[in-house]
């Protein structure tokens, strides 16, 4: 038999390496086996990935949303106003446009040159953004100072130096009286705005403002303008009421400006000629032979003549050259004549709507500055519907004022649209904050209208910055 040695002899694995290979075996297996039944499974669809949402596009503001909500009330009651005034301004001037031109269209369509000019201004002024005039308010004070001293120097007419003529036919003028109300305006808000908190002080709420009237009314009085003098004053004080000045002290100067104007009245009459020549005739116009008894004599027969209803559109009989002005500061009583009391009424009721509409939108100002300066503007406009409504009356002695939106006159027309558009633009940044709020500090841009310096005594650390107004007062 074949031996064959075991050394030599080939087998299977050893024992040691059969113990590896048994789990490599058992996972091939399981393998297989998981293999074999997901096959056997019915297959799943997977879930395809949702595609990325677009990112939503940003909704468009609306007009109002970005600019504000423009005051449509206040609005339309202005172009009412405008409308109405100047169809009678054509009523009452073309008889005097034909006898002195030859032209009865002389004075309208200057107007509404003026009208078209004034509107574009005030859509501006609507979108203009107010705080600007903070800054403006004393460079615009110093510049209507000294046109007032300009006009001093321009030539006399009716006896006053109320113009600056920019031509040699005397067609073009200036006249820097209406621009010294609203430098008043401006400036009277932007302190009440910036010293709240030291108002009720005499040094901070009374002296500074005194100090401009006077200067203001000392200028206007030279001119002489005694309406446009009567109407600063009047602004000047109403505007420091409402700002919270101390009204004591409005009190007592009141009361000291009328007692030493009855005094030189009575015992220095000779002193203000220029008032005494309209005092006489107001006491007693049918029996003087002054121009100004001539004049309220013939407004009274047109405000008597017109009755309930009027004479008609047109009709009136006083406008052919028996009314002096009847185009600028009678023009009232033409109204009356024409529209009769009625008609007297409803432009009494537009000009209080307008009133009472801008007195809201001062109540709803975004913050003080923009509340005093609506408050100042619409004032400006009642002081002086009141004063012309009472000189064609005779309520009160004559002083040759217009009647805003009815009278001719370019300046006068420009300025008054231009402050709505101001009044309007309180009104859209008002609307678009929702009610005012508290007064806060402005970042920068405000040094020039840093408030006064605290008085004496007072508990504050914060006396670095003394401001511009010491100026005003002598500090």
């Amino acid at each position: 038999m074949l031996q064959i040695p075991l050394g030599k002899l080939k087998m299977g694995p050893s024992a040691p390496q059969a113990g590896i290979a048994a789990p490599r075996l058992r996972r091939a297996q399981a393998r297989a086996g998981a293999t074999a039944q997901a096959q056997a499974r019915p297959m799943k669809r997977r879930k395809q990935p949702k595609p990325p949402k677009p990112a939503a596009a940003k909704p468009r503001r609306s007009f109002a949303e970005r600019f504000g909500r423009v005051d449509v009330p206040l609005i339309t009651i202005l172009m009412l106003l405008l409308a109405f005034g100047l169809v009678m301004l054509f009523s009452a001037s073309y008889p005097t446009g034909h006898m002195r031109f030859g032209d009865s269209y002389a004075f309208i369509v200057p107007q509404l040159k003026y009208a078209g000019i004034g509107l574009i201004i005030m859509v501006g002024a609507t979108f203009f953004d107010y705080h600007h005039l903070r800054k403006l308010a004393w460079p615009f004070m110093g510049i209507t100072l000294v046109m007032l001293v300009v006009v001093l120097f321009m030539e006399e007419k009716n006896g006053a130096h109320r113009w600056i003529w920019l031509n040699s036919s005397h067609t073009q003028s200036i006249q820097p009286s209406e621009l010294a109300k609203f430098g008043v305006i401006i400036l009277f808000a932007a302190i009440l705005a910036a010293n709240q908190k030291y108002i009720k002080k005499f040094s901070h709420g009374f002296v500074p403002f005194m100090v401009i009237l006077g200067i203001v009314s000392v200028l206007l009085l030279a001119e002489p303008h005694l309406s446009c003098t009567i109407l600063v004053l009047g602004i000047g004080f109403i505007m420091m009421v409402a700002g919270g000045s101390p009204i004591r002290w409005l009190a007592l100067t009141g009361i000291a400006a009328a007692v030493g104007l009855y005094l030189v009245l009575t015992y220095m009459p000779d002193t203000v000629p220029y008032v005494m020549e309209r005092v006489g005739p107001w006491l007693d116009p049918t029996h003087s032979d002054s121009t100004q008894g001539h004049q309220i004599t013939q407004s009274l027969i047109a405000v008597g003549s017109g009755g309930l209803f009027g004479n008609g559109l047109g009709n009136s009989v006083q406008k052919f050259l028996y009314l002096p002005e009847m185009y600028n500061d009678y023009i009232f009583a033409i109204v009356c004549e024409e529209l009769g009391f009625v008609g007297a009424v409803g432009v009494v009721l537009l000009f209080l709507l307008l009133f009472l509409r801008g007195f809201l939108i001062a109540l709803r100002a975004k913050d003080k500055f923009g509340s005093m300066l609506t408050v100042g503007i619409i004032v400006q406009i009642a002081l002086q519907t009141f004063l012309h409504i009472a000189v064609n009356t005779n309520t009160i002695p004559c002083t040759g004022i217009s009647l805003p939106f009815f009278s001719s006159g370019g300046s006068s027309l420009v300025m008054l649209l231009g402050e709505i558009g101001i009044v309007l633009s309180v009104s859209r940044q008002g609307a678009k904050t929702g009610l005012r709020a508290p007064e806060q500090p402005r970042e920068g841009g405000d040094a020039a209208l840093s408030p006064l310096p605290e008085p004496r005594g007072a508990n504050s650390t914060d006396d670095a910055d003394d401001g511009p107004y010491t100026a005003v007062m002598g500090g």
